[in-house]
């Protein structure tokens, strides 16, 4: 068969690939704890599920528009403004199967040969793999781990081109649990201003799961680049609904009705099912939010400093998310070798940082999304490794 060329350029998501390689090890009766999926280990609270059941036992079995029931588009408006203080129309919300969509929507939107598109490196690794898929020019700011993995807004703004077409943000961050203190993020704005023509893909999945009482910034907090965000979030993460497949976007006026065409032709519309259990998630109580969140922080923390304890590995307080993002430099293995060997020998799953990005080198992911038990216990798995 001939393929056509840009499915080449079509990258990966290695998390899949660790847990593949985990299951096989499972099934020949190895004990893997995997510590590299991002996915929380606590269920969908219980009344969003029962909001989902009832929607399938109400007959909601048919097609719903494009860009998302029209209730759920107003439930996301008044939850941002709840969260955020802004003001958003729900015309402007697009309600799509998880986070990817919107990612792979925006690149094709501002994505093609002669195009320069900035992103988080490391990061999540399908923001390189679709801009590449568009024919554009991947162009990588840094996130050190001198500043907990925060971006520099001076050394963003000197990535910026006249080719520049999207600047990716991404925080709290995957992998690397960094947050982008509010001050940076003024000085990015400002500079922005210097570049009317750059619009700003803000992924804020992670907006609910911030540590030491820090508070979200949100892109659409700023009105003077307000109407040139597409800000990304979603359910996944916040309520325990990886499965669910649903998330949301809120985009500038002049993307909504092509981005709509982008959803006709590749899915139709989400299952109206898990749109309403979207509704209940948004409008119901929100206690088992905080109850994960709560959970997360004291097992990054708790984890971290463990990770701190083990020979050649220094590890970065995460400030949000559920990842930890430990230097393994002092081991003399490189990320690769880190995660092979964690994987083969102590049985514990986890990415190799270069699966973000060629500054992941030195590092590897892990999730704290696991049981504190489990997350104990690889620990100490490692530690006999090491």
């Amino acid at each position: 068969m001939k393929f056509a060329q840009s499915i080449a350029r079509l990258g990966t998501e290695s998390a899949f690939t660790v847990l593949a390689r985990a299951g096989r090890l499972q099934a020949q009766g190895r004990d893997i704890i995997n510590l590299g999926i991002g996915q929380p280990d606590f269920p969908t609270p219980l009344h969003i599920v029962e909001a989902g059941v009832k929607a399938l036992r109400d007959g909601h079995h048919g097609y719903t528009p494009a860009g998302g029931l029209p209730a759920l588009r107003e439930a996301v408006a008044a939850d941002l403004h709840r969260r955020h203080g802004v003001d958003v129309d729900p015309g402007r919300v697009i309600v799509v199967p998880g986070g990817k969509p919107t990612m792979f929507y925006a690149m094709l939107l501002f994505g093609e040969p002669g195009a320069e598109i900035v992103y988080p490196d490391p990061g999540f690794p399908i923001y390189r793999s679709a801009i590449e898929f568009t024919g554009a020019k991947a162009v990588p700011y840094a996130l050190p781990e001198a500043t907990g993995f925060a971006f520099s807004a001076a050394d963003v703004l000197s990535k910026i081109t006249p080719a520049t077409r999207l600047l990716i943000l991404n925080s709290p961050g995957n992998p690397t649990g960094g947050v982008t203190p509010r001050a940076e993020i003024d000085k990015l704005v400002d500079g922005l201003a210097e570049h009317p023509e750059v619009v700003i893909l803000s992924d804020e999945i992670y907006s609910q799961m911030l540590h030491g009482g820090r508070d979200h910034v949100s892109l659409l907090q700023y009105p003077e680049i307000a109407d040139r965000v597409i800000m990304l979030d979603g359910w996944s993460k916040t309520y325990a609904m990886t499965g669910w497949r649903l998330g949301y976007a809120v985009w500038p006026e002049p993307c909504v009705d092509p981005v709509t065409r982008l959803c006709i032709n590749d899915h139709s519309c989400v299952n109206a099912s898990a749109q309403l259990a979207g509704i209940a998630a948004l409008t119901g109580p929100q206690g088992a939010v905080e109850v994960m969140r709560a959970a997360f922080e004291t097992r990054a923390r708790a984890a971290c400093v463990a990770l701190n304890a083990l020979p050649g590995i220094r590890c970065a307080q995460p400030a949000g998310a559920f990842y930890l993002f430990p230097n393994v430099e002092g081991t003399g293995m490189t990320s690769a070798e880190a995660q092979d060997r964690f994987l083969e020998h102590a049985g514990v799953a986890t990415i190799a940082g270069t699966a973000f990005g060629a500054a992941g080198e030195g590092f590897v992911r892990l999730s704290a999304a696991a049981s504190e038990a489990d997350i104990d216990r690889a620990i100490e798995k490692m530690r006999a490794v090491l």
